[in-house]
């Protein structure tokens, strides 16, 4: 896939996987890309703890949907999808919030405390057919551990 690969990788119509329930988890690029030699890196667990938060609550505040039960079920369990998609800042993140807000999608934008930052977001269990339209123009998280 290259390296502008989206996160549906196609549009769904001809995709098998079209119907599969899917949560998405968005991170700010910026958190571990260092762009001047100044810039604070965060640690890979620290990134990987704020996406985990996000998913989390997501699935907490969207518990009594049908999806997020079929997605959390016994019988699912071991069958889950994420995908994890990346903006390049926090300006990015929370303008991907309010328009998943606008369009009733429920997600949890994470604000890390007491720095009051935005780290990521992450969407309740949706159809990936649902989800592609909105999210198809954001990048798969393709970070490798220990990159600059």
């Amino acid at each position: 896939m290259s390296s502008t690969a989206t996160a549906a990788a196609s549009d769904g119509k001809n995709n098998r996987e079209s119907g599969v329930l899917l949560q998405y988890v968005v991170l700010r690029r910026d958190l571990w890309q260092q762009k001047e030699e100044n810039d604070y890196v965060w640690p890979l667990g620290a990134v990987v703890a704020q996406g985990c938060h996000a998913s989390t609550a997501a699935l907490w505040l969207s518990k009594d949907d049908n999806t997020t039960k079929q997605y959390c079920s016994e019988e699912n369990i071991d069958n889950m999808h994420k995908a994890v998609l990346e903006v390049k800042s926090e300006t990015q993140l929370r303008n991907l919030s309010e328009k998943l807000q606008q369009q009733g999608i429920k997600h949890k934008l994470w604000i890390e405390q007491p720095e009051n930052y935005a780290t990521c977001l992450a969407t309740a269990p949706l159809l990936k057919a649902t989800m592609y339209p909105i999210l198809k123009k954001y990048n798969l998280c393709k970070a490798s551990i220990g990159q600059k």
